[in-house]
């Protein structure tokens, strides 16, 4: 290039970005940008904050997994002998778990979208059949691995000789090619998605404000990539996750608003059908 020769400014900027050079290049934040808070061996949680580049995606609670040190439990009011379901509140009483979260879809009668199993039992009717995300957990074989999402366009799943004890189905939102899975409606709600990531942890996020699965999955899959795949439970008043207060005590050096967020008291809770929730091996 002369010496008298003018860089035009899209050009250096990009140029810049390319260099690692400071500017004001948005930026999706991403795992390293996360600040995490350990409560347990092999629990811990962070608030994700996308950033500029995702302005449709609010911050989003997250709470990272490990199956190797965590087991996981469906539970379903029905199969409990309850007449009617609990709040999350009241299934973490009853249940004494880390974490809960909510599964996925239901009816009006409350009974279960798709296949929901409990200790390599079936409680739901049948296989959903556009639905292609499937949780599951605790293999009823040494080999298999302890939790994961299944996409069961390309995954099998026996049905009556269930490789896992536990297992949700619900909708796919971005698969292993990096293929967001559901269209851009424009429906905006409070949405709980359960991802798998590359290592083999399970990590449940919450949205805090309403958003559109589409938005939320192109901006997981631009700026976590080390998630493997994502598949999204029900959303709206029945997002939910929640972590009781005790496990706290003598932690939390993080943001002191963290304790709260996680105990779900930004949200009114609504009976759940069905939840799932982890405890220590």
């Amino acid at each position: 290039m002369r010496p008298s020769a003018r860089i035009q400014p899209a050009v250096l900027l990009t140029l810049r970005c390319l260099l690692g050079i400071a500017c004001l290049c948005p930026k999706i934040a991403t795992a390293h940008d996360l600040q995490w808070e350990r409560l347990a061996e092999g629990l811990a949680v962070s608030v994700w904050k996308p950033g500029a580049i995702c302005a449709e995606v609010p911050p989003t609670l997250v709470a990272d997994i490990d199956p190797a040190r965590y087991r996981f439990s469906v539970h379903f009011y029905g199969q409990e002998g309850l007449d009617q379901p609990p709040t999350i509140e009241e299934w973490q009483k009853r249940t004494g778990h880390h974490l809960l979260f909510n599964a996925g879809l239901f009816r009006e009668n409350f009974s279960y979208l798709g296949l929901l199993y409990k200790d390599g039992r079936p409680l739901s009717g049948r296989r959903h059949t556009t639905w292609q995300g499937l949780f599951v957990a605790e293999p009823t074989t040494r080999d298999g691995r302890h939790a994961g999402v299944l996409d069961l366009s390309v995954d099998a799943f026996d049905e009556h000789r269930p490789a896992y004890k536990e297992a949700a189905q619900a909708l796919m939102l971005l698969d292993r090619d990096g293929h967001v899975r559901v269209r851009q409606t424009g429906k905006r709600a409070f949405q709980t998605v359960v991802a798998e990531t590359a290592g083999g942890h399970i990590l449940v996020f919450k949205s805090l404000d309403p958003v559109t699965l589409y938005d939320l999955g192109a901006c997981m899959k631009d700026g976590l990539p080390f998630i493997r795949q994502v598949m999204a439970m029900d959303g709206g008043s029945s997002s939910d996750l929640l972590i009781p207060e005790s496990l706290w005590k003598g932690r939390g050096q993080g943001p002191s608003a963290w304790k709260s967020l996680f105990a779900g008291t930004t949200a009114i809770h609504i009976p759940l059908p069905a939840v799932i929730g982890i405890s220590p091996r």
